[in-house]
């Protein structure tokens, strides 16, 4: 079965693996499309609650993301593991974290699901199999190394996805941490989510090759390159690579090409790209691609696709009405969970 490759800037036309249509059942599908529609309106909830002034300090939104966060942690059993980066509501949401929980994290309120301490970049769920992340750029990548040590050394048959962004492939932990997990062979698959730029600097501008994947041949591991606004190619590449991982046969390295709408973060003026580039990659909105695809194959109708659109922004309004009559943090607790006993 062949895998969508990365689609040339000019070609806006989608490009999708139908033939797993067949194999995947109708209620998959839709948890894919709802899934993808909750990190949306969850999103752009977010961005109003900010204007608002009822989210302190910034944020860090991956619209126009949402089919590489999903597509990939679909391919998961419920009981493996992630990681993700500071652009990680999507994948959170993924995973099967609490709606509300995570609205009141942004809003600092106590039942927060890091009390209302971490905000938006450090979001962790623990019990769901979510490791949360940090606010450094591709500091997640070497602690996936040591989790997944574990995994193999517990001999648990648990795969961890460690997700990160392109401008963390140029650092140094990248490719210490990609040749380690090589040489140990650990249950861990790397994906980059390569929406483009790191903050202001473009990927082709920092690095000379067109696809990131390639480097995978210097740790002796598959690589993969998709177009990450397809769910599907992103479902079957990473899937592939977490057979391979569950079996012992070690790493690989899956790059999933899309683009964010919004700027690296609320402070950013999208000075270093034009609107027409912004308005050029919209035209490949993954959620709109992935309706198509499901009513075109006759799997869902447009009543049906488009229930499921409005219950995800039902479910999304809802947590949000719920999460801001919630307490704030008491001064008297405030340095409970900062500080190691």
């Amino acid at each position: 079965m062949t895998i969508s490759k990365v689609v040339l800037e000019t070609d806006t036309s989608p490009v999708t693996s139908t033939g797993l249509l067949d194999e995947l059942p109708k209620e998959k599908l839709a948890w894919m499309l709802q899934k993808m529609c909750e990190t949306r309106y969850f999103e752009e909830k977010a961005e109003e609650l900010y204007i608002r002034g009822q989210v302190h300090g910034t944020m860090h939104l991956s619209i126009g993301m949402e089919a590489a966060s999903t597509g990939a942690i679909a391919a998961l059993r419920p009981d493996d593991l992630i990681i993700h980066h500071h652009r990680g509501h999507g994948h959170t949401i993924a995973k099967g974290a609490d709606i509300t929980l995570m609205i009141a994290e942004f809003l600092g309120k106590e039942p927060g699901y890091c009390r209302g301490r971490g905000g938006s970049m450090h979001i962790a769920d623990i019990p769901g199999g979510n490791l949360g992340a940090t606010g450094v750029v591709g500091s997640g990548i070497p602690t996936s190394v040591g989790i997944a040590l574990a995994l193999q050394m517990r001999k648990s048959d648990k795969v961890l996805l460690s997700f990160f962004g392109d401008g963390a492939t140029n650092l140094g932990e990248f490719h210490e941490s990609l040749n380690m997990a090589s040489v140990w062979k650990l249950p861990v698959v790397f994906l980059c989510d390569n929406n483009q730029y790191g903050m202001s600097a473009a990927i082709k501008k920092v690095t000379n090759i067109d696809r990131l994947s390639t480097r995978a041949v210097s740790y002796g591991i598959p690589g993969e390159t998709t177009d990450g606004n397809d769910i599907l190619a992103v479902y079957q590449a990473t899937q592939t690579a977490i057979d391979r991982a569950r079996a012992g046969e070690g790493p690989s390295l899956v790059e999933n090409v899309t683009y964010r709408w919004r700027g690296h973060s609320k402070s950013d003026r999208n000075l270093y790209r034009t609107q027409e580039e912004i308005d050029d990659w919209k035209t490949r909105d993954p959620i709109v691609r992935f309706k198509q695809v499901l009513v075109e194959a006759n799997v869902m109708t447009d009543e049906e696709v488009e229930a499921v659109d409005q219950q995800a922004k039902a479910t999304i309004d809802q947590a949000a009405e719920e999460a801001v009559s919630f307490p704030e943090p008491s001064p008297e607790n405030m340095e409970d969970e900062v500080y190691a006993p």
